[in-house]
């Protein structure tokens, strides 16, 4: 039987919710560093470090900030990180889901041109923050007990 690369679990597809938690992360991390680009990040000459004031529109359309386009990289790392395990792959999508909705709710409720608005966000960013923590939630419930191949984790392999 071979064995992965540590000499750990044996060699074979990676668990879904692992593929899927790496494939948001690399999202993420994508973002962040669109967020930096200009062109991509349109007004880019309004770019500011924090809060409402930024004018910067990631693709013409979602505010973003420096610490805006940070959050999506260290939220981007931090779900590479998780994504090396099951269980790590699991707390990212279903918390980083769950975070995504409150921040959908956090944009929601605020007035978009006050002080309590330094992420920023704007009304495209809200919908996509629903759109992500549902989604997020969805791909780590849905795929927390599959492999690669759409068999269960706790059917041993060589059983049906």
């Amino acid at each position: 039987m071979a064995r992965g690369a540590r000499g750990g679990r044996p060699a074979g597809p990676k668990p879904r919710v692992q593929l899927a938690a790496a494939a948001v992360a690399g999202v993420f991390l994508l973002v962040g560093a669109l967020g930096f680009v200009p062109g991509v990040t349109t007004r880019y000459d309004e770019l500011g470090p924090a809060t409402h004031h930024s004018g910067a529109l990631l693709f013409g359309v979602f505010q973003v900030s420096i610490l805006h386009n940070a959050v999506h990289l260290f939220f981007g790392l931090l779900g590479l990180v998780l994504a090396r395990t099951v269980a790590g792959s699991r707390v990212f999508l279903g918390a980083g889901g769950a975070a995504y909705l409150g921040i959908w709710l956090y944009g929601f409720v605020i007035h978009k041109e006050s002080v309590v608005n330094f992420l920023p966000v704007n009304n495209a960013d809200n919908w996509l923050h629903l759109g992500l923590g549902f989604g997020m939630l969805a791909l780590g419930l849905l795929l927390s007990n599959q492999v690669g191949t759409g068999t269960r984790l706790d059917v041993p392999a060589d059983r049906p």
